[in-house]
């Protein structure tokens, strides 16, 4: 008996997620379509022109512009930064380094110093746990 396997598939919101793009700046017949598994495989290990261009040029979603700005989403959002960026747009944020950004980066540095810490001092624990 052969089994006909049907292609899994996902929204168009949820590939874009997973490939870092901003849906509503992608093509129309991506935004109206559904992406299998495989299609996805395909644009994350060949990506077409159209995708590479959003990836380096954007718009970015939220995600992506908090990354490169070095802050948390809410960090964005407490800087009034609550739509899509263009790469030009977060390089000239980056170059006015206004104030809110500067409190958003120092806080995300002391954020990761604690998550440091942490897993330090739980890896610590183990291995005193592991030796007894």
């Amino acid at each position: 008996m052969t089994s006909h396997r049907t292609p899994q598939t996902m929204k168009p919101a949820t590939a874009a997620k997973k490939l870092g793009i901003y849906l509503e700046a992608a093509p129309a017949e991506f935004q109206e379509g559904s992406v299998s598994r495989d299609e996805l495989d395909a644009l994350q290990t060949d990506p077409p022109e159209w995708l590479r261009e959003l990836r380096r040029n954007g718009p970015h979603p939220r995600p992506v512009v908090a990354a490169r700005l070095g802050v948390s989403i809410s960090g964005l959002a407490r800087g009034g930064v609550t739509e899509a960026l263009t790469t030009d747009q977060i390089e000239a944020l980056k170059a006015e380094n206004p104030e809110w950004l500067q409190k958003e980066r120092a806080t995300q540095a002391e954020v990761r110093k604690e998550a440091a810490r942490i897993k330090e001092k739980r890896a610590a624990e183990q291995d005193a746990a592991a030796g007894s």
